[in-house]
């Protein structure tokens, strides 16, 4: 597995790098790959099937869509953001379970404590959410990807942000900020984790930055795509 540290200027373009990524890796134009990225600015991103109207309190930030599902997030500084390029080799279900068990493994050798894996794809100390995570499938790559909170201002969520539609039991309505927590790690030891777990130990050489411009400004800025549901 290769692995890529780069963090673009705008939310579109890091949004369109992992798609482009995907596609790259889909076209037989590389392997395996882990990308690292962290937002400058705050910015929300829908899941793929997301309403606006119904997820957005107010739009006083770029609200963007990305391509694979799960709930919507607020980005921004104290984001540690990962993309895992990976050979389809099981389901939905065991691609879930495959990647969160190593994650869960990961964090909580350096932690010391228990991190759980709950609902479908989040970490949690405690029940307290740090990571979330979501896929996106084509015939034979996907595109696993997530936030690691670490030095987030989470009261911010709740300005932006209205509750979930539909949310995982362990939750229990609770509002953004008595839900969510900082996983008290520094980035480079995130990063280092991850990058042991997935043995991703060498450059990623090719970038996909034309196919990531061209998806940048015709997909990721377009009110067309950001705000179709």
């Amino acid at each position: 597995m290769k692995k890529i540290d780069l963090t673009l200027p705008t939310p579109h373009e890091n949004l369109a790098l992992d798609e482009a990524l995907l596609d790259f890796c889909e076209e037989a134009r590389g392997g395996e790959i882990l990308r690292f990225w962290e937002p400058r600015d705050y910015f929300a991103v829908l899941g793929y099937s997301n309403r606006f109207e119904r997820e957005i309190r107010t739009p006083l930030v770029p609200v963007l869509r990305r391509i694979s599902g799960g709930g919507t997030i607020l980005q921004g500084p104290g984001c540690l953001n990962y993309s895992l390029i990976l050979e389809i080799a099981g389901n939905v279900t065991e691609t879930n379970r495959h990647v969160m068990g190593r994650h869960r493994e990961a964090i909580e050798k350096i932690l010391g404590q228990e991190v759980r894996v709950e609902g479908h794809t989040d970490l949690t100390i405690g029940g307290m959410k740090f990571s979330g995570n979501a896929q996106r499938r084509k015939r034979k790559f996907l595109l696993f990807h997530g936030t690691f909170l670490w030095n987030f201002d989470i009261p911010r969520i709740e300005k932006f942000l209205a509750m979930p539609d539909k949310e995982p039991a362990y939750r229990r309505k609770r509002p953004h900020g008595d839900f969510l927590m900082n996983l008290p790690l520094k980035t480079p030891v995130i990063k280092k984790a991850l990058e042991k777990i997935w043995g991703a130990d060498g450059d990623l050489k090719k970038i996909p930055l034309k196919d990531t411009d061209r998806l940048s400004r015709e997909k990721y800025s377009q009110s067309s795509w950001n705000f179709k549901f």
